[in-house]
């Protein structure tokens, strides 16, 4: 049951189309790296295409077929539904897709000076490879929020007159112990502290001015200033300085601070060919950014088409802004109650009669390393989306298993949309495994299978993606959303 390339399908204008998609999306990920970002673009795009806010809706006090209504949360996850002609309780098609990806988080205490150079201390995001993440270019995307209310905003290292930051490693001429480690202790993860500045302040060449407000109760230590601290760590004073005009922060700013450590630097095209792209973040944003497209494209629903971008996957999916919090089931219940259907009665009948594509990337065939593949049940590039019925690990442990059902209907689907598509499993059995948010929603009885790109370098600093798996996940995601 081999899968022909999607490539050798197209014409021109099939062609055409595949590349000007991959290009938005090559946008989409170069200009939005976290979880924040994603959400807010999100968010700005529904607006553009007639979406109003779950508190607008409330407003105006109903909703009714054709009505576009959207709820974020905590500006990290967002839900986006389409009001199809059927009643609500007879089920939605659901886009489910995470903006979240691995990173370097900077600590809550994170500023400190070593033999004059100053350094942010991290704890890494989600599965990494840690070895990966030194010598390269980096950039710190996030916000600082102040006790005023105040919320600053921070993005450095991405344009081109913007300095960049970096781990450090080794020489490989004083390396031989340190190579002598598996890959898993190469480096550890203390040891991914991103190197921010190494000028020292001159005598008199910064404000005497606080370099923090201590609000314990009971305090009595007078306030540290600027020039105080310059004296015995003149690098981390001259950098706070700097901070302190750019942004208006203290050094205890960093306690109500989230600041993400991502690779700097736009996506590229990758190959002679310009087949694929080389970017940061393909998982999950080669799946969240067609979800969200196909869904602001929809029109005249029979179902109701909901699009799921929701934060945490990479960490289990847990907390206010991930999968596993009562957000989805909450803001259905609100939807459900203006379209005229309220109580929980309705809201179980509606979720359990739901279908689900769990967008989500899946492994692809890497020739370089094919022992860890199983070849007939792997996704390869350029042979279009891939549908997992099962993931998990080892005997499909922690997987949502779609049923036989479920599947022959969504092969249906795909071939009367005309999107290319592939199965798979990932990797090898006893290999290793992952998972998806789909065991989350699947608990509410509704049917949800996972359904993504193909991925090689996945979780790596820079992975590929194909362009033309991008399209067809795009096609595939419209023809799952008019489904009826």
């Amino acid at each position: 049951m081999k899968r022909t390339n999607a490539w050798l399908a197209y014409d021109e204008a099939a062609r055409g189309e595949a590349f000007d998609f991959a290009e938005r999306y090559r946008m989409f990920i170069s200009e939005n790296k976290t979880e924040r970002e994603c959400a807010a673009t999100a968010i700005d795009m529904a607006r553009a295409a007639g979406y109003v806010s779950l508190d607008e809706a409330l407003e105006r006090g109903s909703l009714k077929p054709g009505d576009k209504v959207y709820a974020a949360n905590y500006g990290k996850s967002v839900l986006l539904a389409h009001i199809g002609a059927r009643p609500l309780s007879e089920g939605l098609n659901i886009l489910g897709a995470h903006i979240d990806s691995p990173r370097l988080d900077v600590k809550q205490n994170p500023l400190y000076e070593a033999c004059e150079l100053a350094l942010l201390d991290t704890h890494y995001y989600g599965g990494i490879k840690k070895y990966q993440w030194v010598t390269i270019p980096l950039a710190i995307h996030g916000v600082i929020a102040k006790k005023d209310g105040s919320v600053e905003r921070v993005d450095v290292g991405e344009d081109a007159g913007d300095p960049v930051f970096c781990v450090t490693d080794l020489l490989i001429h004083l390396s031989q112990e340190q190579l002598q480690k598996n890959a898993a202790k190469v480096i550890d993860g203390e040891a991914l502290d991103v190197l921010v500045g190494g000028r020292p302040a001159k005598k008199g060449e910064i404000e005497d001015v606080p370099a923090s407000k201590a609000d314990a109760a009971g305090e009595d230590e007078e306030d540290e200033t600027l020039a105080k601290l310059a004296e015995k760590e003149p690098v981390k004073a001259f950098l706070l300085d700097l901070l302190a005009q750019k942004y208006g922060m203290e050094e205890e700013d960093f306690l109500s601070s989230e600041l993400e450590v991502v690779p700097a630097g736009a996506a590229r095209d990758l190959g002679f060919d310009r087949s694929m792209i080389l970017g940061y973040g393909h998982d999950d944003r080669s799946c969240s950014f067609p979800s969200l497209v196909a869904q602001l494209e929809a029109e005249d629903l029979e179902r109701t088409g909901v699009c799921l971008l929701v934060d945490k996957e990479e960490i289990g999916s847990v907390g206010a802004t991930g999968m596993t919090s009562l957000f989805f089931e909450n803001t259905m219940a609100e939807i459900l109650a203006l379209a005229g259907e309220p109580g929980d009665l309705a809201l179980r009948r509606c979720l359990a009669r739901s279908s689900m594509l769990s967008s989500d990337v899946s492994a692809g065939f890497d020739p370089t390393y094919a022992s860890a593949f199983e070849e007939k049940n792997a996704a390869f590039l350029g042979r279009g989306v891939v549908f997992n019925k099962f993931t998990g690990s080892r005997g499909k442990a922690g997987s949502n298993d779609a049923n036989a059902e479920y599947m022959a209907r969504i092969r249906a689907v795909m071939e009367k949309g005309g999107a290319a598509f592939q199965t798979a499993e990932l990797g090898k059995v006893d290999v290793g495994g992952g998972g998806t948010i789909a065991y989350i929603l699947a608990q509410y009885g509704m049917e949800v299978i996972d359904c993504g790109v193909p991925v090689l370098n996945m979780h790596a600093p820079w992975e590929v993606v194909d362009k033309a798996d991008l399209y067809e996940a795009l096609k595939g995601y419209r023809a799952f959303l008019k489904w009826a």
